[in-house]
């Protein structure tokens, strides 16, 4: 399998806007999931909001997206995702992590794939997301 490369967005409450602005530029497909949808209600102010978007164009263009939430520590603009292999990845990881800041540790998430989140020492913003396997 080889690695995928994805821009992360990150928006002030109009993701959803957003990702349907870029669906009706690129076309495609798009998913969105608010917070309710993958964590329960969690209140007011975030369950509407959107927890993650991807939108898969009719060229092959992938942008996924989200919003910000209340109380974030102040993640802004954009990240790049990673997705493919487990073992490539976590290589990648290792490097990019190694002299940076890890903000969510490598782990299995709550949606079944091994996630985290680092800036390097260039202050990039990185997403690692290797997709849970699917069941037989």
């Amino acid at each position: 399998m080889t690695a995928r490369v994805s821009p992360y967005l990150s928006f002030a409450g109009n993701a959803r806007e957003a990702m349907e602005f870029y669906q009706s530029v690129f076309g495609g497909n798009l998913k969105i999931n608010t917070f309710a949808d993958l964590h329960g209600a969690t209140g007011a102010s975030r369950d509407a909001l959107v927890a993650h978007a991807i939108l898969k164009g009719t060229t092959g263009i992938v942008l996924m997206g989200s919003d910000r939430t209340p109380g974030d520590d102040g993640t802004e603009g954009s990240s790049i995702a990673l997705g493919g292999d487990e073992a490539e990845l976590t290589a990648y990881w290792e490097q990019l992590s190694a002299n940076g800041a890890v903000t969510v540790v490598l782990a299995r998430s709550q949606w079944g794939a091994l996630y985290g989140r680092c800036t390097d020492p260039f202050g990039t913003d990185w997403l690692v997301n290797v997709t849970a396997p699917s069941s037989p």
